[in-house]
């Protein structure tokens, strides 16, 4: 029996849940995942899991050999990563979940650079404004924005995006341009946004200075991508709550106008977040830092002292 093949299948199926979904992680058969759970069980003389149709749990014996299982292999990749070139020059496969509007807005053109540091980490994008399962979809790490809802996830701040109101010149001319939110009670319409973790439609903040208003507006449509939200509002059908980075382009061009630009939205607070049992990778690290330092540099949004970490 390989041993340490074993525990990484037994790892694998703890956190996917089932026998077939660890076998795609790991890609490889899942009766060779059954037949080295078994060999493991077997030289440990105890049973790790109980087996049902649809899932497998874990036994008490199990979920201890799980914990220490987990750290050894840790430490064995931390130690198989010191000896290798890897540490130097990271490679590999990086799995990482990102918003849609950030992907195509900041992320994907930024591309380039860091492909040109790092040309042997080749990265699978997911993205999606839905909610990830870190450990079950085996993702290295994720960008998020907002309420983080997991407390087990590492998160490290990389920055914060600004919300500003806009809306197409035609809606405008149709429903005139509001003096102060207090106008957007009277004859306007929004675009709504619904949080696709939630459900929560989350309503228009308003903020100049001291000044502050949070207003549950009627909405036209109400979406839960932030891309299907900028298409919405190209339409025409309201006056939308966008971050700067997506409007940018649209605002210079004049295919979008400003709508009380003096009010902000609350900005959004970024972190990249990763599972607290997964090795940080050299590859990994690396892509962490650079994603720090693209916020950081101020191009990809409205620099303010307080967005920085």
């Amino acid at each position: 029996m390989d041993q340490i093949a074993a525990m990484r299948a037994f790892v694998r199926v703890v956190e996917a849940g089932n026998f077939s979904r660890a076998a795609d992680l790991l890609e490889m058969p899942k009766p060779t995942i059954t037949k080295l759970i078994q060999q493991l069980e077997s030289h440990l003389r105890t049973k790790l899991l109980n087996r049902t149709t649809r899932r497998v749990g874990v036994t008490p014996d199990g979920a201890a050999y799980y914990e220490r299982a987990l750290a050894l292999l840790s430490d064995l990749d931390e130690l198989d990563g010191s000896m290798t070139k890897a540490q130097t020059t990271p490679s590999g496969r990086l799995r990482v979940d990102v918003g849609s509007s950030l992907a195509l807005n900041v992320l994907i053109p930024a591309l380039p650079d860091f492909h040109a540091r790092y040309p042997d980490i080749q990265l699978d994008l997911g993205v999606s404004d839905r909610p990830a399962d870190l450990v079950g979809e085996n993702i290295d790490c994720a960008i998020r924005g907002g309420e983080l809802l997991d407390p087990s996830l590492i998160a490290r701040r990389i920055g914060q995006v600004e919300l500003v109101m806009c809306a197409t010149p035609g809606y405008i001319q149709r429903h005139g341009m509001p003096q102060h939110p207090r106008d957007l009670r009277d004859g306007h319409r929004v675009i709504a946004y619904f949080s696709p973790r939630t459900g929560r439609r989350f309503a228009f903040d308003m903020i100049r200075g001291e000044e502050t208003y949070e207003l549950d507006l009627p909405y036209a449509v109400a979406v839960n991508d932030s891309t299907a939200y900028l298409a919405a509002c190209l339409t025409g059908l309201g006056i939308a709550h966008a971050v700067e980075p997506m409007i940018q382009p649209y605002l210079a061009a004049g295919t979008l106008v400003p709508v009380l630009p003096e009010w902000r939205g609350e900005p959004i607070v970024l972190h990249v977040v990763y599972a607290p049992n997964r090795h940080l990778s050299s590859r990994l690290r690396v892509f962490v830092d650079w994603v720090a330092e693209l916020f950081a540099s101020g191009n990809v949004y409205r620099r303010r002292p307080e967005a920085l970490f």
